[in-house]
């Protein structure tokens, strides 16, 4: 198979507890039930690795070239619509991963109060979750991340019609 030369993707981007993960998902499952070719990647896995000493460049340099090869796998497959989900800081960020990508990004924006995203992470039970709470308050106070979406959408009622709000949104059709 060969990489489609009209791939787009998305970025669901926004603040640890918005559901960034959860509505790639419901994205992700939404085009395979409609057929439409895409392939989904929750970029903090990428992130997920300890090498003593290896200051933060290099490990940026890691995760973009993790990006790279997981799309470039995708898009030789014959993906057409990539989605990411991931919390990015800035615009600079996202010229990073469209470069790894090769991809155009579309960046969607998820938006949900504090007090709702404290309620979400409560019921993790993983430790990391109390810092991510942290650092979720931290981010809405200095608007970290705002301004750089395409899209701004309140993650509120059901996931799935959030889901077919940004797939409509993107024009992502069979």
């Amino acid at each position: 198979m060969s990489a489609p030369d009209d791939a787009d993707g998305v970025l669901i981007t926004g603040v640890f507890g918005t559901g960034k993960s959860s509505v790639a998902a419901e994205i992700a499952e939404t085009l395979e039930r409609r057929g439409v070719s895409y392939g989904a990647l929750d970029l903090d896995w990428l992130t997920w690795f300890e090498v003593p000493g290896m200051d933060d460049g290099a490990a940026r340099r890691v995760y973009r070239a993790n990006v790279a090869d997981v799309v470039r796998n995708y898009r030789t497959a014959g993906v057409r619509h990539v989605v990411l989900a991931g919390a990015v800081r800035d615009r600079d960020e996202i010229r990073a991963l469209q470069l790894a990508t090769e991809l155009p990004l579309r960046v969607v924006r998820l938006e949900v109060p504090l007090d709702e995203i404290a309620r979400r992470l409560k019921s993790d039970p993983t430790t990391g979750r109390r810092d991510d709470l942290q650092v979720a308050a931290q981010w809405l106070n200095d608007s970290i991340g705002v301004g750089i979406e395409d899209l701004s959408i309140a993650n509120e009622g059901p996931i799935q019609n959030v889901a077919t709000h940004i797939i409509e949104w993107l024009g992502w059709t069979p």
